[in-house]
């Protein structure tokens, strides 16, 4: 088993939050259950990850200082503990269960499938912990004809749709957003399954499982906006007429002129949304053309209409003067806009800066990086900064021992041991 270079995190003082006192055990792997354990983490759990000799693959992804520790790793596990445990040798699921007995929460995205092979689906946890709360992050829900199938973010941006979406935004070709979409919604509905779980549990005394499929969550997410038509039936045109040609879609969020304005020196995002915002505008730019009498500017619904040829007069008025003169214009009638902001430029935001979202801390494998803490804020039970995210096995012993282990029984699930890379996600 790996030997850590370091155990500072080891000293480190219990975490803060209204989750403190709230033990998870995290057997989760890549990136859509380690952000919903970096959060439950972040708001006070005591999460303990728990990895494969050769570690989540994800610690892999580069860029990075030391083996192991990449970037999108240090972000998505910070405050957590990691402690390996063979699954594929009886002792190692034998530790795991003794473990789950003094657990509120077990988390886990390996396939239902390969959890019952293991002897770790509910029935066998829930027998030696009647009150846990079992969650099942997935692919697909285990009720439909996809259970079994095998999900990654881009499959399931394009399962929902997402790529059509960007085909009749940009075109011509479909594509994916350049972010894990799927993964981090997925994992925000798995944040508020525990939190609601915990709560189910505080007034009714009951343990329960909870499954969380990437599918459905994002479905819901994508055609919150873009059921349109199809919400009714028969489906609506845009024009609210009955249509059998309905193909869904929110027209202001696909029409190629909705993107950052072009300024006579870059670019500008504007949201000129409500009736203020149009008279406020034109009153700013002192109406020029007489476009304010236009009676496709009159109402929501009237802009709505013709939402092509609104942008497209907003952006030929904007071409004209540069980003300052537009930003301080703007701010000044109360007109929504923000800048462009790369990543760099994020780092560097003075609210981001004023409000100490961003910190560079010394990590004490990893020398300084720049962390981020929990955007919520709480009066009562505030979130400590996370200690950093953990080194291979790092806390392996630690937890053992704490757990009741005896030292021969810690040396027995520490053992050395073949690669687990195998275990099917």
């Amino acid at each position: 088993m790996p030997t850590p270079k370091l155990a500072a995190s080891a000293a480190s003082p219990p975490p803060t939050g209204p989750l403190a006192g709230v033990k998870v055990l995290d057997l989760t792997a890549v990136l859509m259950g380690p952000s919903a354990t970096q959060t439950l983490a972040a708001l006070g759990a005591e999460v303990i990850k728990i990895e494969p000799p050769d570690g989540d693959n994800v610690r892999n992804v580069g860029p990075m200082r030391n083996p192991g520790m990449g970037h999108i790793f240090l972000h998505v596990n910070s405050g957590k503990k990691s402690v390996v445990l063979d699954l594929k040798k009886p002792a190692g699921v034998a530790a795991l269960l003794r473990l789950a007995e003094q657990t509120d929460v077990m988390i886990s995205n390996v396939r239902p499938q390969a959890m019952a092979r293991l002897g770790l689906d509910y029935a066998a946890v829930k027998a030696r912990n009647p009150k846990i709360i079992y969650v099942s992050c997935v692919g697909f829900g285990q009720g439909g004809p996809y259970a079994a199938k095998p999900a990654y973010d881009d499959l399931i941006q394009g399962a929902v749709g997402v790529p059509w979406l960007m085909q009749r935004y940009r075109g011509p070709e479909p594509g994916y957003a350049p972010v894990t979409l799927a993964d981090r919604v997925t994992g925000l509905h798995a944040v508020y399954a525990v939190t609601a779980a915990l709560y189910a549990r505080e007034r009714t005394g009951l343990g329960q499982m909870v499954e969380v499929p990437m599918f459905e969550a994002l479905t819901q997410f994508v055609m919150g906006d873009h059921l349109a038509g199809l919400t009714f039936a028969p489906p609506l045109d845009e024009g609210g007429k009955s249509s059998k040609g309905g193909k869904g879609g929110y027209g202001r969020l696909l029409t190629p002129h909705r993107r950052p304005y072009e300024t006579s020196d870059g670019h500008l995002c504007v949201l000129i949304y409500n009736d203020k915002h149009w008279t406020s505008f034109f009153e700013a730019i002192g109406d020029p053309g007489g476009l304010s009498a236009d009676p496709r500017f009159k109402s929501h619904q009237a802009r709505s209409a013709d939402i092509d040829w609104v942008y497209g007069q907003v952006a030929n008025i904007l071409r004209e003067r540069p980003t300052a003169h537009w930003q301080q214009l703007l701010d000044q009638a109360d007109i929504p806009n923000m800048p462009i902001n790369s990543p760099e430029d994020l780092l560097n935001d003075a609210h981001l800066k004023a409000v100490g979202f961003f910190a560079e801390v010394e990590h004490p494998s990893e020398g300084k990086v720049h962390t981020m803490r929990t955007p919520t804020g709480w009066s009562a039970t505030p979130c400590s900064a996370p200690a950093p995210a953990p080194q291979l096995g790092e806390h392996t012993r630690a937890v053992l021992a704490e757990a009741g282990f005896s030292e021969a029984e810690i040396n027995e699930v520490c053992a050395p041991t073949q690669s687990s890379r195998g275990l099917a996600l």
